[in-house]
C-alpha cells in the first residue's frame, strides 16, 4: 500500500512540475540551468549536504526516538478548547476530498517546486537560502517534538468527530478515516505524537514568504503559492491533525527560520571565505619565520 501511495505521489507531482516550470519559470531560464547547473550546484553544495543530513537524520530520530520531554495534550486543550471542531460546521464530503489531496499531493508539491524554480535563478542565493529555512524547519521542529509530546485533535475528539460525521455531512473529516492509504505514508515520516509545531505549516508558510520575496522574479508564482499554503494550513485543523496552537507555532517557526536564512546565507562566498582563510594561514607562515 505504501508503494502505491508513494507512486500516486511521484505520478501527481510529476505531472505538475514541467506545467508549473513552464508557467512560471520559462523556457529561457530552464536553458540556461541547463548550461549552468554545475556551477550553480557547486557553489550550493554546502546548503545542499546540510539539509540532506538534517532530513536523514530527523527520519532517523522522529522514526526510532523517543520523546523525553513534557506531556501538554491536556494543557493544549485547556487552552485552546474546542476551536478546531469550527471546521466540522462547514464540512463536506467535497472539502473533505479537497484538503485531504491538499494535506499530501498539494503540500509535496508546494515544496518541491520551489527548490526546482530557485535552482533555475542565476544567483543561487534564494537557493541557498531556500534549502537553509528548510533545514532551520526540521531541525527546530525535531528539537520541539522531543519536548513537546502531544496528541492531536483526532486522538482527543474522537466521539465529537464520528458524530459529527454520522449525523451531519455523512463524511469523517478525518484524514485516515477518508483515506485510510494515506497512513502508510505519514507513519513512515512522523508520530502521532509530533504534532507541535505544525512542519505542514511552518514549511508551506516558509514557501508562501519565499514566494512573496521573489515576487519580482516569479510574480505568477505569488499567488498560486499562497493558495497552496493557505490551503496546508487550514487542512492540518479540517482533517482533526493539528491545533490551533500548533499552526500558530508553526507560523512563527516559518518567520524565524526564514530569518536565520537570510542571516547566515549571502554573509559570505565560498570564494571569500577561502580567501580569508588564505590570508590567515599567510599570516601565521609569516610570525613563525
Amino acid at each position: 500500500m505504501l508503494s502505491e501511495v508513494l507512486t500516486r505521489v511521484v505520478l501527481v507531482v510529476g505531472f505538475l512540475l514541467p506545467i508549473s516550470l513552464g508557467l512560471f519559470v520559462g523556457l529561457e531560464r530552464l536553458a540556461a540551468t541547463r548550461t549552468e547547473w554545475r556551477s550553480r550546484f557547486r557553489i550550493s553544495g554546502p546548503a545542499i549536504l546540510i539539509v540532506s543530513a538534517v532530513l536523514l537524520l530527523n527520519r532517523t530520530i522522529r522514526q526510532d526516538g523517543t520523546g523525553f520531554g513534557i506531556h501538554m495534550t491536556s494543557t493544549i486543550v485547556r487552552i485552546e478548547g474546542e476551536f478546531v471542531l469550527i471546521f466540522q460546521k462547514i464540512a463536506s464530503p467535497e472539502l473533505t476530498t479537497y484538503f485531504s489531496f491538499i494535506y499530501v499531493y498539494g503540500y509535496t508539491f508546494l515544496l518541491v517546486f520551489p527548490v526546482v524554480a530557485y535552482f533555475a535563478l542565476s544567483d543561487t542565493k534564494m537557493f541557498r537560502r531556500l534549502l537553509t529555512a528548510y533545514a532551520f524547519n526540521y531541525a527546530l521542529g525535531l528539537v520541539l517534538y522531543a519536548l513537546v509530546i502531544a496528541y492531536g485533535p483526532r486522538n482527543v475528539f474522537v466521539d465529537e468527530l464520528i458524530a459529527s460525521a454520522s449525523s451531519g455531512t455523512g463524511s469523517s473529516t478525518i484524514l485516515y478515516d477518508h483515506t485510510p492509504e494515506f497512513k502508510y505514508l505519514t507513519r513512515e515520516v512522523n508520530r502521532n505524537t509530533n504534532v507541535f509545531p505544525s512542519l505542514h505549516t511552518s514549511l508551506s508558510a516558509t514557501v508562501g514568504i519565499f514566494a512573496y520575496l521573489t515576487r519580482s522574479s516569479y510574480p505568477k508564482w505569488l499567488p498560486i503559492a499562497v493558495v497552496l499554503a493557505v490551503s496546508v494550513i487550514i487542512s492540518t485543523m479540517y482533517l482533526g491533525l493539528h491545533w490551533g496552537i500548533d499552526v500558530l507555532a508553526g507560523l512563527v517557526l516559518a518567520v524565524l527560520c526564514v530569518a536565520l536564512s537570510y542571516r547566515l546565507v549571502g554573509r559570505w562566498s565560498l570564494s571569500e571565505l577561502s580567501e580569508q582563510l588564505s590570508e590567515r594561514l599567510s599570516d601565521i607562515d609569516r610570525d613563525r619565520f
